[in-house]
């Protein structure tokens, strides 16, 4: 059985306090906690749940299949909360291009003030939304990708490590140092993705630089999460030593469930492939289809090595107000380490 959040009932000191970093103060959002823009779980029921529990809730918009299709779900989005909301855009390497432009254009019509972005192209568009006034918050998986992308104009840098769900990048880098690297190198403020499901892991980020963190995989097991339920039955009954490394041979890497398919892509890529003998196992459509079916050993299934933390299903008010609790009990009880 799924297990539900600890208590429905909101403690009234949560629901008063804000905390202050420099990714509040840049995003309007009263906690330094940003919700990872994951292909088809990024609608607007989690993203507004989100924005409604004081962080930053975020569409994705290729989730929707025209550039008019991502607009609706903005209004949609706006319907269910009057708090800030963004929208990430994810430049995947594809020989037919979706018409990323006229997204940009929708987002700019309806007035998107934060926009996250991810992959190398991406830089491509920032010139143009800086020029609409949008706030950028770029993703990286390294500094040494993050210094020219803050040379180009963005507001914040998420910086990506090993842990995370998605693509970790080539260098395999983990948190504990990434993240203090980039809060040395950079001026703009730091957001840590990957490694986050509570608030310890959230007080970690703060002391080690980060000025806020992304999360995704924790977010994935929330009741307002639009995926099936025995998806979210699968995270929580995983460890973690449940996720697969694939693309590793094509430098392509992304951290997935383990999974019947993850097995037999990560089987095939040990005896020599090319993408074209792994594409009907991985291809988007499948996993999609995975995750609204409820079928989680039918398609590739992104997540984080956080699964292993992952122990119950509440609201994304109870996880959120959970961790601020969490991570302001972690600063106090650090001060009684020394005389």
């Amino acid at each position: 059985m799924l297990s539900q959040g600890s208590s429905s009932i909101a403690n009234p000191w949560i629901v008063s306090m804000q905390m202050k970093t420099r990714i509040t103060e840049l995003l309007g959002s009263r906690y330094p906690i940003i919700q990872g823009g994951m292909q088809w779980v990024g609608r607007a029921e989690l993203a507004s749940a989100v924005s409604n529990a004081g962080g930053l809730g975020i569409l994705t918009w290729l989730t929707q299949p025209t550039p008019e299709a991502l607009g609706e779900e903005i209004d949609r989005c706006r319907q269910m909360t009057d708090q800030p909301f963004g929208v990430n855009l994810t430049i995947f390497p594809t020989t037919s291009p979706p018409p990323y432009n006229a997204y940009l254009d929708v987002i700019l019509e309806k007035g998107i003030k934060i926009v996250e972005t991810a992959g190398s192209k991406a830089v491509d568009f920032i010139p143009r939304m800086k020029a609409g006034g949008i706030t950028v918050i770029h993703k990286c998986v390294s500094v040494r990708h993050a210094m020219p992308a803050e040379r180009l104009g963005v507001d914040a840098i998420s910086i990506d490590g090993f842990e995370c769900a998605g693509h970790p990048g080539e260098e395999d880098i983990l948190g504990m140092e990434l993240i203090p690297l980039a809060a040395n190198r950079l001026s703009v403020p730091v957001i840590a993705s990957g490694g986050t499901a509570d608030g310890r892991a959230m007080a970690a980020a703060l002391a080690l630089g980060a000025s806020g963190v992304n999360m995704g995989t924790r977010f994935c097991a929330t009741q307002e999460a639009p995926i099936h339920a025995n998806i979210k039955q699968a995270l929580l009954d995983t460890s973690e030593l449940d996720t697969n490394l694939i693309f590793r041979p094509l430098r392509n890497t992304a951290r997935v469930l383990k999974n019947s398919i993850s097995d037999e892509v990560v089987a095939t890529e040990r005896l020599g492939c090319t993408f074209e003998d792994i594409c009907p196992l991985v291809a988007g459509a499948r996993g999609r289809a995975a995750l609204e079916a409820g079928k989680p050993d039918d398609g590739i299934v992104t997540a984080g090595l956080v699964v292993g933390l992952i122990e119950d299903l509440p609201t994304c008010a109870e996880l959120i107000q959970r961790m601020v609790l969490e991570c302001r009990q972690q600063f106090e009880s650090g001060l009684n380490c020394f005389d």
